[in-house]
């Protein structure tokens, strides 16, 4: 791990700060914030707006002089100052008085496998900005596998894919550690975004940008796999009139406007199982792959991958939190190391 046990046992409260959410955990309290990484910003007097769920729906019906911004891209802090605001709006005034007389506050962040100095540092000056005295910085792979209850601490190989919005993670763990990880530039957003591709060029329709993220917005029900529907209604505007108009669209069609970037993350699995010990990969045929992140619940991307590799493939129980479960854990020290003893001579 990142830090021991014990000094994130010493931690006050946990962030994991996502690029499409960021949620809190307050030792004793439990998960007190999950909400969109997203602030509005008048660029006239600087003032802050709204943050997190009213100022995404702001996003595209906003006049010029309101900016609806995210400071976080890719698990990393890019607008530190906008990030700490963002952070101390979201939690209530009662907690953030809480959590400041602690005497010596502690926090602990997620930040994403191989994150960079400059990365780490944006991370650690965001939570300093709240009043933390010290920062503990967790792998977010790390993490995940323990809020969705991996044995990340035997002697046994674990695999898990994180899929955020993003980027996807994958790792392989054993004993507590990383054995082999990539880290993929392919997320939710890019699959997003290759459906509103598809449709602007083969149906000349725009979707509005609050319909394209979650995907179940514009397929119905298990609409990415073989035995959904046929087809779909979707509403959006027509790229040429500017009116509205709705579309029926062949869910094959979809299926095949996504595989491009569903590729780059089977690349990724790939390369990290080629770089994994013949033993461990002889322990993942029988555990298999946890898929965690918000962009699991993607339809028919857990049976893609099932297919590619010849894995079982799971879903973890609440995806899209296991991260900061997983922090909230180790903080309230539910998570005990494996003793590793030397022998006597």
């Amino acid at each position: 791990m990142t830090v021991s046990l014990e000094q994130l046992h010493r931690c006050h409260f946990g962030v994991d700060l996502g690029a499409a959410r960021t949620r809190v955990y307050v030792k004793g309290a439990g998960l007190v914030v999950d909400e969109p990484s997203v602030a509005a910003v008048n660029t006239r007097t600087g003032a802050l707006i709204a943050v997190g769920e009213l100022a995404e729906r702001m996003t595209g019906r906003t006049p010029g002089y309101i900016r609806v911004v995210r400071p976080v891209s890719g698990g990393t802090v890019v607008d530190i100052d906008m990030a700490q605001r963002m952070l101390s709006h979201l939690l209530d005034d009662k907690l953030r008085r809480t959590l400041r007389r602690k005497p010596r506050l502690r926090a602990a962040a997620c930040v994403p496998h191989d994150a960079d100095p400059l990365a780490q540092r944006a991370a650690t000056e965001t939570l300093i900005g709240l009043g933390a005295r010290r920062v503990e910085l967790v792998d977010t792979l790390i993490a995940a596998a323990v809020g969705c209850g991996l044995p990340v601490e035997q002697p046994e190989a674990t695999m898990i894919l994180v899929c955020g919005a993003a980027t996807t993670q994958v790792a392989v763990l054993s004993m507590g550690a990383i054995v082999t990880a990539e880290r993929i530039p392919v997320g939710g957003d890019a699959i997003d975004d290759a459906i509103v591709q598809h449709l602007r060029h083969q149906h000349e329709l725009m979707l509005p940008s609050q319909s394209v993220r979650p995907l179940q917005l514009a397929l119905s029900g298990n609409g990415l796999t073989t035995q959904g529907p046929e087809s779909t209604e979707i509403h959006g505007r027509d790229v040429a009139t500017g009116l509205a108009r709705s579309v029926h669209v062949q869910t094959s069609a979809v299926r095949e406007a996504i595989h491009t970037p569903l590729t780059a993350v089977l690349d990724g699995l790939g390369k990290v199982l080629r770089n994994c010990p013949p033993d461990l990969v002889a322990d993942l045929a029988d555990r298999g792959i946890m898929m965690v992140g918000g962009s699991a619940l993607l339809p028919g991307l857990d049976q893609m991958l099932r297919t590619a590799t010849g894995m079982p493939v799971h879903i973890a129980e609440r995806p899209d939190t296991c991260a900061v479960r997983g922090l909230g854990e180790m903080l309230e020290g539910k998570i005990e190391p494996m003793r590793l003893d030397p022998l006597a001579e």
